[in-house]
């Protein structure tokens, strides 16, 4: 059975990002989920001089193993100031200190929701430049905008936006699959 990880780039407990991942994983069919909680990672923030002082945390080190097990990455990313959270930016910093191709080529779903008109765009934006950077491989983005008046009751309610998502879904999971089986 194929093992996604799941992320929602946000340590807010009632994150749109986190309600959005929770609807997208109901979409896939015969996989096993490994969901990442941000808040299970409160670190230092990365530094140089605290890395040569005290090396990596022990729980870096666990998450890179548990990376190197997964198939695929599927992740939901907040928008603060138009880029990444400083939580899941801090994460991104100390994997990239044990392993710079922190995605290991996998296939990954990156999504994106805000409460305004863009949808977390800009974010987006960044991750798929900066991403295979670091040994991501996109197959799709998601964005969804006026988050509050497109999701409802645990689901999208804009039909257009389901569709989209759908689609986008069964593309990375079709990606998944056909790496899977080779």
């Amino acid at each position: 059975m194929k093992k996604i990880i799941t992320i929602a780039g946000s340590n807010s407990q009632n994150s749109i990002n986190k309600s959005l991942l929770s609807y997208t994983i109901q979409l896939l069919e015969n996989v096993e989920i490994i969901s990442i909680d941000l808040n299970d990672y409160v670190l230092p923030i990365y530094g140089v001089d605290f890395e040569a002082e005290n090396g990596i945390p022990t729980a870096i080190k666990r998450l890179d193993e548990l990376f190197d097990k997964a198939d695929g990455f599927i992740i939901a990313l907040a928008e603060h100031n138009g880029t990444y959270t400083t939580a899941f930016k801090n994460i991104i910093d100390w994997l990239s200190r044990v392993n710079m191709k922190i995605w290991r080529e996998k296939p990954m779903l990156l999504m994106a929701a805000s409460p305004g008109g863009r949808g977390g765009t800009t974010v987006l934006q960044s991750a798929n430049a900066y991403f295979p950077y670091l040994g991501g491989k996109v197959i799709a983005g998601f964005s969804l905008p006026n988050f509050y008046d497109n999701f409802s009751e645990d689901e999208i309610s804009d039909n257009e936006l389901n569709e989209e998502l759908s689609r986008k879904t069964l593309l990375f999971e079709q990606h998944l699959n056909s790496k899977f089986n080779n």
